[in-house]
C-alpha cells in the first residue's frame, strides 16, 4: 500500500511539474505571437516606439528585409529603414498565416507567412502606387527578462 501511495505522490509531482512547464511554454508562445503583432501594427498604427523595444539593441542582432535593400542589416540600420517602410505606407494593413513558434528554453523560432497591403505615396508629387505583397517569415528571439527579436528573415512571395 505504501508503495502505492509513494507511486501516485511521485506521479503526481511529475505531472504537476509537467502541466507547469507546458503552460509556461504555451505563456512563451503568445507573448512572442503578440511581438510578431506589434511588429506588423507599427505599419497600420503609425507608432514606431514598440519597434526599438521588441527588437534587441546588440552587435548579434541581425535581418533580411523582403524589400530592398536586401544585404544582412544591422540592429541600427534595421530601425531605421523600419521607420522609414511602415511611414511610407498609408492604408496598411497586414494577415499573419500558418504562425509556429517553436521554444528552446530562452531561444524561440518562429515562421509564418504574412500579407501586406497599402498605398505607397511619394509626398513630392502626390501620387500613389498600391502595395501589396505575400511574404515568408522567420524572427528568432532570445529570452534575457522578456522575450526580444534578435535575428528577422522575410522573403518575398508573390507581388
Amino acid at each position: 500500500m505504501d508503495k502505492q501511495v509513494s507511486f501516485i505522490a511521485q506521479s503526481f509531482t511529475r505531472l504537476k511539474r509537467e502541466l507547469s512547464q507546458a503552460i509556461s511554454i504555451l505563456g512563451d508562445k503568445d507573448e512572442i505571437l503578440e511581438i510578431i503583432t506589434t511588429f506588423f501594427n507599427a505599419g497600420k498604427t503609425k507608432n514606431l516606439a514598440p519597434l526599438s523595444v521588441i527588437q534587441l539593441d546588440d552587435a548579434r542582432f541581425s535581418s533580411y528585409s523582403d524589400v530592398p535593400p536586401l544585404d544582412l542589416k544591422d540592429y541600427a540600420t534595421t530601425i531605421a529603414l523600419q521607420q522609414l517602410r511602415f511611414v511610407s505606407i498609408s492604408d496598411y494593413e497586414f494577415e499573419i498565416k500558418n504562425a509556429r513558434v517553436d521554444v528552446f528554453g530562452n531561444f524561440a523560432v518562429t515562421t509564418f507567412t504574412v500579407r501586406q497591403t497599402g498605398m505607397i505615396v511619394d509626398n513630392y508629387s502626390f501620387r500613389g502606387q498600391h502595395y501589396a505583397m505575400e511574404s515568408r517569415g522567420t524572427f528568432v528571439f532570445i529570452k534575457t527578462t522578456k522575450w526580444k527579436i534578435i535575428h528577422i528573415h522575410l522573403s518575398r512571395i508573390s507581388d
